[in-house]
């Protein structure tokens, strides 16, 4: 298998959104890929038909696509396959690894009911399973596995080791239905066949499946592929995430403003450790990703790590790369697009908005002072900053603003010597000058907003809040 180039696959089911565990599923698939040079493709479970829907896909590619997690070639429709997964039971009823049962499901329920009573296994055994062609009826049947009867099966897993169950654990499971329909667990292997899938790397609520499929790859004589059953993700009370925790899904995180660099880190580490590294690039993380870091024991999400990591991620981002993830955000919340010039200034504004901020909204809001226009409207907490003395302070800054050297030691002299000159620290000039510039108390320095505002805006504003 170590000669095989690395094919892996994330196989979502379009009933829903994109769990965050689905998302962290699709990131393990593709960074294990990625780093080996191989394939990460991209299948669509779409077989319950009543329940998969166009505006789910989609919702799922969006969010594979905000993460920036790229799939090779179109999405496979396992639907479409219905045909190809029917033949290969026909082979397997064709060459005696299947066989034709004709139990109808009163049979079934009655062999259970029974077997309950005397305390026995409840998984159904046929009666139809060496009953010869010849004696068989006309009547309705589906084709099931011979699962194997004595003995014990082992599946070596990459995260969980060496897993064996008895095989009288197995039932022979049901792969074409009555009305000719393949079974999920038949065109899930099928797939993963034809798709050339090496690895399959999922949540270990799937375990117990790789036994039941295993028994299909060993009928048609194909080679097992590498399994990786990852511990599912815990909320912080240590119980399977789910909506009581909060945000599950991953477009809930893009409208909160979450950057997808930080999300991928964070997700990445999350089960997942190399080392004692917390923070991590994306070509750092392609490197050193391996299946032997993946924890035994279910991760809890932390949402103070998450904005941690996004925190670093932000400050560490190339600046137009995060003015454009920004304007993402923004059509993704429906908010207006940006003007040309509320562009540029962010873009000359960015290297002071990204030192703090975790999520984009915070972001934003330090930027109001230079996405607002003038007149600039205080809000109720920087106007209380504005009283008559310090209007009078500010009036008198303006025309010593006028003529000083536009840099930041000049413009922290000026003002630090007026500030001297009425018996004040800077800190007492720093509030009516923040109130003027932004109408915020959040803003960056007011040195810092006067260098990207330039001079003939700054001395504007201040003349305005001056009066």
């Amino acid at each position: 298998m170590s000669q095989t180039p690395v094919v892996t696959r994330f196989a979502p089911s379009p009933t829903g959104a994109l769990h965050i565990g689905g998302a962290r599923t699709a990131l393990f698939n593709w960074l294990y890929a990625r780093g080996r040079g191989g394939k990460f493709l991209l299948r669509i479970e779409d077989t319950d038909r009543a329940r998969s829907t166009h505006e789910n896909t989609q919702a799922i590619l969006d969010g594979l696509t905000w993460l920036g997690l790229d799939w090779d070639g179109e999405p496979i429709s396992q639907a479409a396959g219905a045909e190809r997964h029917a033949e290969v039971a026909r082979q397997m009823l064709a060459e005696g690894t299947a066989y034709k049962c004709f139990a109808t499901q009163e049979e079934i329920e009655a062999f259970r009911e029974e077997a309950r009573a005397k305390g026995g296994s409840t998984l159904f055994r046929s009666p139809w399973r060496d009953v010869a062609e010849a004696d068989h009826p006309d009547a309705p049947f589906v084709i099931r596995i011979k699962a194997p009867r004595e003995g014990a099966s082992t599946i070596h897993d990459e995260v969980q080791g060496e897993i064996t169950i008895g095989n009288d654990q197995l039932d022979d499971m049901v792969l074409l239905r009555s009305d000719g329909s393949p079974v999920y667990m038949l065109a899930v292997v099928v797939d993963d066949h034809d798709m050339g899938v090496t690895h399959v790397i999922r949540g270990d609520d799937h375990m117990t499946n790789a036994f039941r499929q295993a028994m299909i790859y060993r009928a048609m004589g194909w080679e097992l592929p590498v399994f990786a059953h990852v511990p599912l993700i815990f909320g912080p009370d240590g119980k399977k995430l789910s909506k009581r925790h909060g945000a599950t899904g991953a477009a809930e995180y893009q409208q909160m403003g979450y950057p997808a660099a930080g999300m991928r880190n964070y997700l990445t580490r999350l089960g997942w450790s190399h080392g004692d590294a917390e923070f991590f690039t994306d070509e750092e993380a392609r490197a050193w990703f391996d299946l032997k870091g993946i924890g035994k024991s279910p991760a809890r999400f932390d949402t103070k790590k998450l904005e941690n990591l996004c925190r670093q991620h932000i400050a560490a981002a190339q600046d137009a790369a995060l003015l454009h993830e920004l304007e993402a955000f923004l059509d993704a919340t429906g908010q207006l697009p940006l003007t040309e010039s509320q562009r540029d200034g962010l873009l000359r504004a960015m290297p002071h908005l990204k030192d703090r901020a975790k999520i984009f909204p915070e972001l934003l809001e330090k930027a109001h002072f230079v996405m607002a226009e003038r007149p600039i409207e205080p809000d109720q907490k920087s106007a209380k900053a504005l009283d008559d003395v310090s209007r009078g302070i500010l009036a008198e800054l303006t025309p010593q603003l006028q003529t000083a050297s536009w840099e930041r030691e000049a413009l922290e002299g000026v003002v630090t010597a007026l500030a001297e000159a009425h018996g004040l620290g800077l800190g007492k000039i720093a509030g009516p000058l923040r109130a003027a510039l932004a109408g915020r108390m959040v803003s960056p320095s007011v040195f810092d907003m006067m260098l990207v505002l330039g001079r003939d805006e700054s001395v504007a504003r201040i003349g305005d809040a001056a009066g």
